[in-house]
């Protein structure tokens, strides 16, 4: 009886050691345009000629919207074809942005999109990035504490879901720049990013410096 109690209690010692989150599945449109658009994209930028717009997860990306509410910041997300006060990334895809997760100003989690699905939310590293976007991040609507729970708890989450390597903030995805998961093809296609905040990419680093990321290159 004691033997076969072990493997029981390893079991729920394990599951209860897993990260716990609340999640909300809010799913954008993902119709077969989308789709179509996303391999066009994994093929144009990465050299990928793949037959499902999947991705192998090895990297978060933390982000803010810049749009102070959430209906907004989802709006942003929701169509398939990129707006048309988007031309800065208009002429490299059509595409339009999207992210893995949204959070609200409270803290609540949205999942958008399947996590193995290409979302666009980073240059050069969408074929391997989980985004994460959180609504504000502007002077007058800065990211909360709430907001800032939140990411430590869904970073704790995919790292234990995925075998996790990094963890970065938008503004530092340039540094990865000639590194073996780089893979963009179009030397011009490059844009400038402040987000989500040193200070906020500061504060999640410390609080998930456990999970031994890889440093930054």
């Amino acid at each position: 009886m004691k033997n076969f109690l072990i493997p029981i209690l390893f079991v729920l010692l394990h599951v209860s050691c897993k990260p716990q989150v609340e999640i909300i599945d809010k799913p954008i449109i993902f119709d077969e345009t989308r789709r179509e658009l996303t391999l066009e994209y994994l093929k144009d930028h990465y050299g990928l000629d793949q037959d499902a717009p999947t991705i192998d997860p090895k990297m978060i990306v933390l982000h803010w919207t810049a749009i102070p509410t959430f209906e907004g910041s989802f709006d942003a997300f929701k169509n398939v074809k990129l707006p048309s006060w988007r031309p800065d990334l208009e002429n490299a895809s059509a595409l339009n942005v999207s992210s893995h997760f949204l959070i609200d100003q409270d803290g609540t989690i949205y999942r958008l999109m399947p996590e193995t699905t290409m979302a666009r939310h980073v240059i050069g590293l969408n074929h391997t990035a989980l985004g994460v976007e959180n609504v504000g991040g502007t002077e007058g609507k800065p990211l909360t504490k709430a907001q800032l729970k939140s990411n430590i708890g869904l970073v704790e989450y995919l790292a234990a879901k995925y075998k996790i390597d990094y963890l970065i903030g938008h503004y530092e995805y340039r540094n990865f720049e000639n590194h073996p998961l780089w893979l963009e093809k179009d030397d011009g296609y490059r844009t400038k990013k402040t987000d989500p905040g040193v200070d906020f990419m500061q504060k999640v680093r410390q609080a998930t410096q456990n999970l031994n990321f890889k440093q930054n290159p």
